[in-house]
């Protein structure tokens, strides 16, 4: 299992930046670390993800351009850098760790089957 937690979420305004933080731990082979999130009356949607050994990265289209994704190894810590900010981005932001698939990055949730506990990032008009 993984422990999950982050950081960084907050209120913006539109075309404002942040930066969220997630610190992992556990014995647990992590091969992907993965950025959703999720607004109200809606269905989480996968924002961003990395693959652990290697750095390949995947985006949302709707985030593609202005989000970037990136690890730092020696703190076992995965970044999402959000530019542009939109107030279409509110949502609560979680990052999941996948332990299933060493082959295949993945963009499902039910892939992921350890969580942190959400950073709220509100974006205002």
């Amino acid at each position: 299992q993984v422990q999950l937690v982050e950081s960084g979420g907050g209120l913006v305004q539109a075309g404002g930046s942040l930066r969220l933080s997630c610190a992992a731990s556990g014995r647990t082979i992590i091969y992907d670390m993965g950025w959703f999130r999720q607004a109200p009356g809606k269905e989480r949607e996968f924002v961003a993800a990395i693959r652990w050994n290697g750095g390949r990265t995947d985006y949302a289209d709707s985030v593609k351009g202005r989000f970037t994704i990136s690890r730092d190894d020696a703190k076992n810590t995965v970044y999402l850098q959000m530019n542009s900010l939109k107030p279409e981005d509110t949502a609560v932001y979680s990052c999941a760790a996948q332990t299933r698939d060493p082959y295949n990055g993945h963009r499902a949730p039910s892939m992921y089957p350890d969580w942190g506990q959400g950073t709220q990032v509100t974006v205002s008009s």
